[in-house]
């Protein structure tokens, strides 16, 4: 039998042999695509470049206090990185480990379990971190132009980049497995509640700014900056990885090579003994891990109350009953629809990866809200009201995008090989498309309406206002999902059960490129012929050619591709 290094190796070069293949039969089956991509990466890059050296140089501009307040930025910054990180290794690699085709082909395998814990958490680092990559790029790199660094700040930061997306996929590799084996044990899910119940208060209390108050007599700049920002100082903890990579980038940009390369040992030392005590002890608990995940029926059997009224509904009621009880309350749809909803709400349910990217992003919205409430007090010029006000729809619009193309876009083509099944159905595929588009709207509207309401009312923005960006927004929900919808009738990919590679594939590049350019257009169009305008009414008449123009494309994003993708559906072949 090969050594298990042999093995790991061969793991690695296939694939990269085939990633290789398929990169380069892309331009080949896809030349549209090709070009999409390409020209959203380099226009990303040279964007962000841009407002990224712009922002510095203007923080720069303040005499002694640009300099801290980078220094802080950055290491608020990275600290952040660090928890998203955290969090998308364990989402990507709990699905990954536990819910993935290839893991159950490689475990049927005579390959031991350790090389293919190995092989999936190097798979799933690299799927966790290539977006953090991409979005710190152009900031290094204006950074260090502004600050005008030696060569070697470049390369260095690299390899100390490298070096630190490993320690948060080990991290969420571990809690990942700690979640597959004890996640039906009564004693951690109370634990794991109690921890949350306390954890969210304290977290809530702590990132809290600190008010200045109106009778302050200290003049000092620095001093008062250090109390608006005292509650950042976590950021600069000195056991955090975060702060490692934080010193070490700043230090190579002041060429302080002694303490750079310090910062960059204590971090490969990390990353070598941490590292080396998951490859060589995680193989046993992940196989052990699997084998429950595979089996586990229900992670509320270790409640009596559940497994009380589990007796009382017999043992599949509770199972038919309570969805569809749900739906005919909420909707009273016949029986072919209320079928294909309580499907496609199982299905959803049942895919760890799915409702746990949603709590991510959910989190992040949470985030987003509690901090909306501090500018309400920031601004009293009505031109600054105005700005944030079409910015807070801008970001929920944004959001509301990024739930369309990573939930809803994939929808028809996760119906993969039984997809014969439902279009021989008396519904029919095109009654089945129409389903999905409203279950999709209806829990879009939820999220986006409820969104920009809660938002508005902690930016305190007028009723009026308030009732205007709702139907706003309302109308984008319809939009956007139409544009999901059709999208992913059209460019269908039936051989793939993952939702990430769908949604990786072109008709979700496309469906999310044209979901940003929609989202752009829109709020610039409306903001520049707001009823209210900027310095006073606009004209009747602009006002009602942005509403008219919004109306067009609208219609054209949202309805064009949705009725294109029922056309397709209509004449498909199986």
């Amino acid at each position: 039998m090969p050594k298990l290094g042999a093995l790991l190796l061969l793991l690695v070069r296939v694939n990269l042999v085939h990633s290789w293949r398929r990169l380069k039969s892309v331009h080949k089956t896809s030349g549209v695509m090709a070009l999409a991509v390409l020209l959203f990466v380099i226009g990303y890059q040279a964007l962000s470049f841009l407002l990224f050296s712009r922002g510095f140089k203007f923080v720069n501009s303040f005499p002694a206090l640009g300099a801290l307040l980078l220094e802080r930025l950055f290491f608020l910054l990275f600290a952040f990185l660090l928890v998203l990180l955290l969090f998308s290794n364990l989402v990507i690699g709990y699905g990954n480990f536990f819910r993935n085709r290839e893991t159950q082909h490689l475990l049927s395998l005579p390959i031991p379990a350790r090389v293919v814990f190995q092989w999936k958490f190097i798979e799933s680092t690299v799927l966790a971190s290539w977006a953090f990559l991409f979005l710190i790029a152009p900031l290094l790199a204006a950074y260090g132009l502004t600050r005008g660094v030696p060569w070697y700040y470049y390369p260095m930061t690299v390899v100390s980049i490298a070096l630190f997306v490993v320690l948060p996929g080990v991290a969420g590799a571990w809690v990942a497995l700690a979640l597959a084996r004890f996640l039906d044990r009564r004693s951690f899910q109370v634990l794991a509640l109690l921890a949350l119940a306390v954890l969210l208060p304290l977290l809530f209390f702590w990132l809290r700014p600190q008010n200045l108050p109106d009778n302050l007599t200290d003049t000092r700049v620095l001093s008062n900056l250090d109390m608006l920002l005292t509650r950042t100082r976590f950021a600069e903890w000195p056991w955090l990885p975060s702060f490692w990579l934080s010193t070490t980038v700043l230090q190579w940009a002041e060429g302080a090579l002694a303490s750079a390369a310090f910062f960059l040992l204590v971090l490969l030392s990390y990353v070598l003994f941490f590292g080396f005590l998951s490859f060589v002890s995680a193989g046993k608990i992940f196989s052990d891990g699997f084998s429950l995940v595979q089996s586990r029926d229900s992670i509320f059997l270790r409640w009596g109350w559940f497994q009380k009224w589990r007796r009382r509904n017999g043992p599949f009621d509770y199972r038919v009953g309570a969805v569809e009880r749900v739906f005919r309350f909420l909707f009273h749809p016949p029986g072919g629809t209320l079928a294909v909803l309580v499907k496609d709400a199982r299905m959803f349910w049942r895919d760890t990866t799915q409702w746990g990217q949603t709590l991510v992003l959910l989190g992040l919205l949470g985030v987003y809200i509690l901090n909306l409430r501090h500018f309400s007090e920031q601004y009293a010029n009505p031109f600054w009201a105005h700005l944030v006000c079409y910015l807070n729809l801008g970001a929920c619009a944004l959001n509301l995008a990024t739930l369309t193309t990573r939930f809803v876009f994939p929808q028809f083509s996760l119906e993969g090989k039984r997809l014969w099944i439902i279009g021989l159905s008396p519904l029919g595929l095109p009654q089945v498309l129409r389903i999905k588009f409203w279950l999709a709207n209806c829990a879009a509207l939820f999220v986006s309406v409820g969104l920009i309401l809660l938002s508005c009312s902690l930016l305190r923005i007028p009723l009026g206002h308030t009732l205007y960006l709702g139907l706003i927004i309302g109308a984008m929900t319809f939009s956007l999902t139409g544009l999901a919808i059709g999208l992913g009738a059209l460019f269908p990919n039936f051989r793939e059960e993952n939702p990430a590679k769908i949604v990786s594939g072109f008709g979700g590049t496309l469906c999310l490129l044209a979901s940003f350019l929609y989202i752009v257009a829109s709020v610039a169009l409306l903001a520049m012929g707001s009823p209210w305008g900027w310095h006073g009414a606009n004209s009747v008449a602009w006002v009602l050619g942005s509403w008219a123009g919004f109306a067009v494309l609208s219609m054209v994003v949202g309805w064009l591709p949705y009725r294109l993708g029922m056309r397709r559906v209509e004449d498909f072949e199986f």
